[in-house]
């Protein structure tokens, strides 16, 4: 049997591949709460819902303090300024004295919400779809002034 320690044994264990003072990207985002996993960072990093100053980040990018970071969440997007690393996960109390939170307001609620009909009220109307329509946003269509007539007719 070998007397040699686990990271001797193995070339390269226990090296950081990150420059001294930083932490990777994944690991600080679990670390401080932003996701409930450290592999759900890394996909949200794969699939282009987190920046790293302005650019696209990878999960293994080095974080130091000064950095910002942008993040879309269900619903939301963070903006966080990072002002301490971590490489563990830490309590929440703890999470929020390692970045300053730079995020508009989350939008209400009731906004979010989707309007229902009530139950047996039947298919909506025309004018009760227009109504829903002018509450999203979406405009209406230019009514048409020659309604009864063809475009490719002349009137006479």
């Amino acid at each position: 049997m070998s007397s040699a320690t686990p990271s001797a044994r193995r070339p390269g264990a226990g090296v950081s591949t990150t420059p001294a003072g930083s932490v990777r990207l994944d690991a600080w985002l679990w670390g401080v709460r932003m996701y409930k996993t450290r592999s759900a960072a890394t996909t949200a990093c794969r699939a282009g819902h987190v920046r790293l100053n302005g650019q696209p980040a990878k999960a293994a990018q080095p974080v130091k303090p000064g950095d910002t970071i942008r993040l879309r969440l269900p619903g939301r997007e963070r903006i966080l300024e990072v002002t301490g690393l971590v490489a563990k996960r830490v309590g929440a109390p703890e999470a929020v004295r390692h970045y300053l939170d730079h995020s508009p307001e989350p939008v209400p609620r009731e906004l979010l919400a989707v309007p229902r009909r009530d139950r047996g009220a039947g298919r909506p109307t025309k004018r009760d779809r227009r109504q829903l329509d002018r509450l999203r946003g979406r405009t209406d269509p230019e009514p048409d002034l020659d309604r009864g007539l063809d475009p490719g007719l002349d009137p006479e």
